[in-house]
């Protein structure tokens, strides 16, 4: 159960919108980061800035790796992460049915 206060870190729309993406994929599957900017249709600059947030709440992973000669990167949610955002829709369901008043 929640004490009804929503994580500030998820809270901003752009980060709400990354960690709702990402918490749909199957635990431990990742995105490539051009497919999930283009998902969000965010700039690269803006992703990037919103993942390294989450990246230190520890609610993200971000994988750097090479496909070839090509260099790609990998985002997926963390079990920190995922529980996080368990708690913030708990929350926010708390909220809208009263229950934090």
């Amino acid at each position: 159960m929640t004490d009804g206060t929503l994580d500030p870190v998820i809270h901003a729309q752009a980060r709400l919108r990354v960690v709702a993406t990402l918490a749909v994929l199957p635990t431990g599957d990742e995105l490539a980061f051009p497919r999930l900017r283009k998902l969000l249709d965010m700039t690269a600059g803006n992703l990037s800035t919103h993942l390294r947030k989450l990246e230190d709440a520890g609610y993200v992973a971000v994988t750097k790796t090479h496909e070839g000669r090509t260099p790609v990167t990998y985002i997926g949610l963390t079990p920190r992460g995922r529980r996080a955002f368990e708690e913030y829709t708990e929350s926010l369901a708390q909220l809208l049915r009263g229950a934090g008043a």
